[in-house]
This record gives structure tokens, C-alpha cells and sequence, in this order.
């Protein structure tokens, strides 16, 4: 420990340490630094505590600190930061603690050896006082992360449980996470914190990226605070004191996923909790919980899965299935010809396999189902039946079916053009009941072409219903871009701004990847109409929002402005629709691609790589609609 650079000013410097080139001596001065530099007050403290945050970051998964005392040693030194304020104000003290917690939360978050190593340490009882806001919010996020990672494993979660308050005090910081964040740090730029600052940026600061680092450190402290509660949830004797109505209901919009898009938030812990007959009941009983999950499930979100295994539960289960069939068994119908979704093979299959069963044990009174539940399983198992029909009828005769299908929906086309929009979504019914099921592809047109008449009819429910149908049938799985579109204003119509925004996020990348030959007309340009809606939703879905509203940041609903203009009275719906008007005026209906070859292949081979879920979409922000995208809304052609 006493070999010193010559150029290096501070007597025993860990980083001259490092290039020791024995290795038995490096390991002894490692470890004699480790053990003396907590009971020092030498300037320059946090150089090397920084370097070692890099360290663990780099490779977490090297033991050498572990068994040198990295763990014990940061222990000491957060002690020393909650115990000493004087030592903490000093030089620049002030990060230590931060970076000592995420130190701890780096080692642990892959190999439990580690996870054990630090819980014998004694890691657990400073996180406890960095989760109770001893310090600032910028420390309870790396000590609910680091929390998060020792809770994650079988053998060191007692060890965790045993302090009695970290799950409760996750619950309320995942309840007043963003508030904190927002009047802490977000709400006044100049009584923002240096330190804080500086760890937000790494130095390369200015108040706009100050900012948008707050949101994205606000949602990790949320993400975060859910996964550790998450791991309480697989508990059942914890799940009465997570399932308490103040936080249930406000978990469906715990949607991270815009923000921090690697976490499943609200949605994936209330899958664990759907997951146990302890959960289902709270969860059934929880106002607006059933439609969101309804919302969830429907939508193009990276955790639509999650949405779809809570519904199933609930039907499945015969004690909550009565409060939640009227609203689940709808979405659930119009998700059942999704193939396949991530690791759930015949997906659809299964839905369908669940509806027949819960139409079957439906009982009477309390328990028995309505008439319109009762119809909408009945179409589906009747559509099911159809194709096996199909699959036995001569291809002379799905071919008339098909034709007499296509002569309806330009009928239907035609009654579009000329204003007859309700004559027109009677014709795509009509179509649709012609239509063999295998024509999948045409099928898509039909639903989004009577979507389209829905969304014009003002009646955004069946929008989004035809939508979604339509969304499940495409290959790949919920990537057409018009009908991506059209639930986009459905979800508006609704004041749905998180599932509006991502719907038309997803209308755009997918539009500036077609291969429409027109793309060349509208080089870099978004679509006027999709622009404004997407800044719009961006305002209405912020992430601070709710906090803002309440700390006087906005002004209640009418905060985002009038972003359309002139057209803020309702016209954009108009200028929606502009986008199916021809360049002889006439407004179009239907897809260019009406060949009739997906039907012919009868073991849907065509189908079975349909859904990607691991590929990552393109993120649409409003710095790259400025810069513009390659997009344009095809017009429908047939």
C-alpha cells in the first residue's frame, strides 16, 4: 500500500495499487485498502470509489473484490455517510453513499455467491436507511435496486423479508416515486442539487438533459421498487399487505415500459399477483383494474402477454370469474387468432379452449353469464367451426366464396366513397361472414376498413375491436400499419393517451419501413396528422403529469394546449380520414394485395414465425419526428 506513483499526489492511491505488477501484493493491498479506507478522512475519497463503481459495472461478475471485502467496505462507508454529516459535506463526500449502494447493487444482480457474500457482510441494514429517504431520492434508487437484486434469490430473500419494512416502504415509494422525483428535482431547475446533477449527466449537464434523465431515473426508481415488491408477491403470505386498494388501483398505470422499456411495472406484478387465488380476488374486486388489464391486453406493448395471463386467470377462477367476464370475455374474443405471443404457443387456441369451458360451467344468478357474453363465445366457437368446414370443402367452392366476399366489400367500398358509412360497415360484415377464414390476409382488410367506418361513426369501442382483430391476424403479429392507426384514434377518442401513443409510435416506424412504392412521394416527412396526435399523447401521457397537475407544474386537463390548431374542434378526425381519400376524391377502401394465396396453404406454415416478440421496435421520440421519417399512410386499394 505504500508504493506511490511519482506523479501521484495521494500517499497509498488505489489506482496505483491496481498496476501492481505481483499479484500476491496486489490482492494484499487491495485488501488493506478496502479494510482501512472507511476510518479515513483523506480528500480524494471518492476518485477511487467511482473507479470501483466502474468496476462493478464493467464486470460484475468477477470475484476478486468480493473476496477482498468490496462488500463490508461499502457497508462502512454509507454508515459513515448516515452517521457523519460533517465527513459526508466535505470534499465530495456527498456521492460515496450513492455510489456504494450501487456498488453492492451491481455485484448481486447475477450470481447469488455474490448475493450471499454481501447479505453476510451486512449490506441489508444501510439499504433499509437509504430506502427510508435518510438521504435523497437519487440513494433510495440505487438502494431498491441493489434491495431488488438480493430479493431476487431463494437463499438470501429471508434475509431481506426479515426487515419488515422494506416491503412497505417500496410500496409507498413505488406510489410516490414520480412525485418525489418532480418537486425533488424536476419542478425547480435552480434548486437542483450539484451532486445530483452531476450524477444524472456525468458531467455533460445543461437543464434539458438534466430533465429528460430525471424521467428516466424516476421510472427506474418506480420499475424498481415494483420488482422488489415483485419478489415479495411470489409469497403468498405478503400478498394481503400488497393488495391493498390504494396500490392496486394504480398499478395498471404504472406503465414503465414508455420510459424504462426493459421493465414490465405495474403489469408485470400484477400478473404475479393474478397468478395466486390469494391475488385473483383483490384484483377482481378493484375498480378499473379488469378494463385496464382489457386495454393492456389488446395494445402492441412488449408485455400485451402479461395483460392476456391475468385475464385467463380470472375467468379460470370460478370465485372471481363472475366479476370479470362481462369486461374480459370482449377483449379476450378479439385476441383469439393470435398464433403465437413470445413463449405462448397457439395462443388463440387456448383462449378459445378457456371460453368454451367457461361457457360451458356458467351457472345461474349470481354466477351465470349475459346474453351478450353468451353470443360474443358462441361467434367465436361457430368461426372455429367454420374452419374446419373449410379445410374439408373443395377449393372450386372457397374460391366462389372468396369472390362473393371481394364483390361485397367493393360494394362496401362504394357505399364508403359516397358517404353511406353505416351501408358500408354493414357490407365488411356481410364480407366478412363470406370470407373464408383462411383468406386471412383479405380478413385483415375487412376488419380495419370497418374499423375505419367505427372510428367515422364515433363508436371507438368497436374501432378498436375491429382493429385489434385485424392486428392478430397479420402477419407479423400487431404490425399493420393502418390498423395500428385507427386504434390510434380510437384509443384518442377514449382520452386512452398511453395506448393512443403507442399504437401511433408503432403506425409510424412501421410505415417508414414499407415498401410502398409511393414512399418516394413523401421523402422524410411524418404525416401532419400522426405528428400532432403523437405530440399530443406525449403531453397527455408525460410521466410527471399527475404530479405536475398536483404541485400547480400544469393546468389540470387542458394543459396540453391546443396542439391541433384550428382543428381542436374535432376536425382532426377528419384529417385522419383524408388519408383513404384517392387522388380522384373518392375515398378508397381495402389493401393492394387481394391475391388469394394464404388460403391455399392449408398447415398454415405461412403463419408460424408471425410474432417476433424479442425484436425491439424502433422508438419514435419527437426529436426524430423533427428530424422526419420515411412515412406515408398507403392508401386503401382494391
Amino acid at each position: 500500500m505504500d508504493k506511490v506513483s511519482p506523479d501521484c499526489p495521494y500517499p497509498g492511491c488505489f489506482f496505483c495499487v491496481m498496476k501492481e505488477g505481483n499479484p500476491s501484493k496486489r490482492r494484499a493491498s487491495i485488501l488493506k485498502f478496502f479494510r482501512e479506507l472507511p476510518s479515513q478522512d483523506d480528500d480524494g475519497q471518492v476518485l477511487p470509489i467511482s473507479g470501483l463503481w466502474n468496476t462493478a459495472m464493467a464486470h460484475p461478475n468477477d470475484p476478486e473484490f468480493i473476496e477482498l471485502g468490496i462488500f463490508e467496505c461499502m457497508v462502512a462507508l454509507i454508515w459513515k455517510g448516515l452517521k457523519n454529516r460533517r465527513w459526508l459535506s466535505h470534499d465530495q463526500n456527498i456521492y460515496i453513499p450513492y455510489y456504494a449502494a450501487h456498488i453492492i447493487g451491481s455485484y448481486t444482480m447475477n450470481m447469488e455467491e455474490f448475493a450471499e457474500s454481501a447479505i453476510h457482510a451486512g449490506v441489508t441494514p444501510p439499504l433499509v436507511e437509504l430506502l427510508r429517504g435518510r438521504l435523497t431520492w437519487v440513494e433510495q434508487r440505487v438502494a431498491v435496486r441493489a434491495l431488488g437484486h438480493l430479493a431476487t434469490y431463494t437463499n438470501t430473500f429471508p434475509a431481506v423479508a426479515s426487515h419488515g419494512e422494506i416491503l412497505e416502504l417500496a410500496i409507498q415509494l413505488a406510489m410516490s416515486s414520480l412525485e418525489i422525483v418532480y418537486s425533488h428535482f424536476y419542478q425547480y431547475a435552480d434548486r437542483r442539487l450539484s451532486y445530483h446533477c452531476d450524477l444524472l449527466t456525468r458531467g455533460m449537464g445543461g437543464v434539458e438533459m438534466e430533465s429528460r434523465k430525471a424521467e428516466e431515473w424516476a421510472s427506474q426508481l418506480q420499475c424498481w421498487s415494483l420488482q422488489l415488491i415483485n419478489c415479495f408477491a411470489f409469497k403468498p403470505e405478503f400478498l394481503p399487505t400488497i393488495c391493498k386498494p390504494e396500490f392496486l388501483v394504480k398499478l395498471p398505470g404504472m406503465w414503465g415500459g414508455l420510459v424504462n422499456e426493459n421493465s414490465p411495472a405495474g403489469i408485470g406484478l400484477l400478473r404475479t399477483i393474478c397468478h395466486h387465488k390469494l391475488g385473483r380476488g383483490p384484483v377482481a374486486s378493484c375498480p378499473g383494474i379488469i378494463e385496464a388489464l382489457c386495454n393492456i391486453a389488446r395494445s402492441s406493448d412488449d408485455w400485451q402477454y402479461m395483460a392476456i395471463d391475468c385475464l385467463l386467470w380470472l375467468i379460470q377462477d370460478p370465485s372471481t370469474c363472475h366479476k370479470v367476464i362481462d369486461k374480459a370475455v370482449p377483449a379476450l374474443v378479439d385476441l383469439a387468432e393470435i398464433t403465437n405471443l413470445g413463449d405462448h404457443k397457439k395462443l388463440g387456441d387456448y383462449i378459445v379452449n378457456v371460453l368454451q369451458e367457461c361457457l360451458q360451467s356458467q351457472g345461474t344468478g349470481r354466477n351465470s353469464i349475459s346474453n351478450h357474453v353468451k353470443e360474443l363465445i358462441e361467434e367465436l366457437l361457430n368461426s372455429k367451426q367454420r374452419l374446419k368446414w373449410e379445410k374439408s370443402m373443395p377449393k372450386e367452392d372457397l374460391h366462389i366464396k372468396q369472390a362473393a366476399a371481394l364483390v361485397v366489400k367493393l360494394e362496401g367500398n362504394s357505399l364508403f366513397s359516397s358517404g353511406n358509412i353505416a351501408g358500408a360497415a354493414s357490407k365488411y360484415s356481410e364480407a366478412l361472414s363470406l370470407c373464408p377464414m383462411r383468406s386471412k390476409k383479405e380478413r385483415v382488410v375487412l376488419y380495419s376498413n370497418r374499423a375505419q367506418c367505427h372510428l367515422l361513426l364515433q363508436q371507438p369501442l368497436a374501432a378498436i375491436s375491429d382493429a385489434t382483430r385485424a392486428l392478430c391476424l397479420h402477419s407479423p403479429l400487431n404490425r399493420h400499419a393502418k390498423s395500428l392507426w385507427r386504434r390510434a384514434q380510437a384509443y384518442d377518442m377514449l382520452d386512452l393517451a398511453k395506448e393512443s401513443l403507442l399504437d401511433a409510435i408503432l403506425f409510424i416506424n412501421e410505415c417508414s419501413q414499407s415498401n410502398d412504392p409511393d414512399l418516394s412521394l413523401r421523402q422524410n416527412k411524418v404525416p401532419d396528422y400522426a405528428e400532432r396526435l403523437v405530440k399530443k399523447q406525449m403531453r397527455a401521457a408525460w410521466l410527471f403529469r399527475e404530479a405536475a397537475i398536483k404541485h400547480g407544474g400544469v393546468h389540470g386537463e387542458g394543459d396540453a394546449g391546443d396542439i391541433y390548431g384550428q382543428e381542436s374542434d374535432g376536425s382532426e378526425w377528419e384529417t385522419a380520414s383524408e388519408s383513404d381519400i384517392g387522388n380522384d376524391g373518392r375515398a378508397e377502401m381495402g389493401d393492394d394485395d387481394d391475391d388469394d394465396s394464404e388460403w391455399k396453404n392449408e398447415d398454415d406454415s405461412e403463419w408460424k414465425n408471425e410474432d417476433k416478440r424479442k425484436d425491439k421496435y424502433d422508438k419514435v421520440t419527437l426529436k426524430d419526428l423533427k428530424h422526419g421519417y420515411n412515412v406515408h399512410l398507403a392508401e386503401d386499394q382494391s
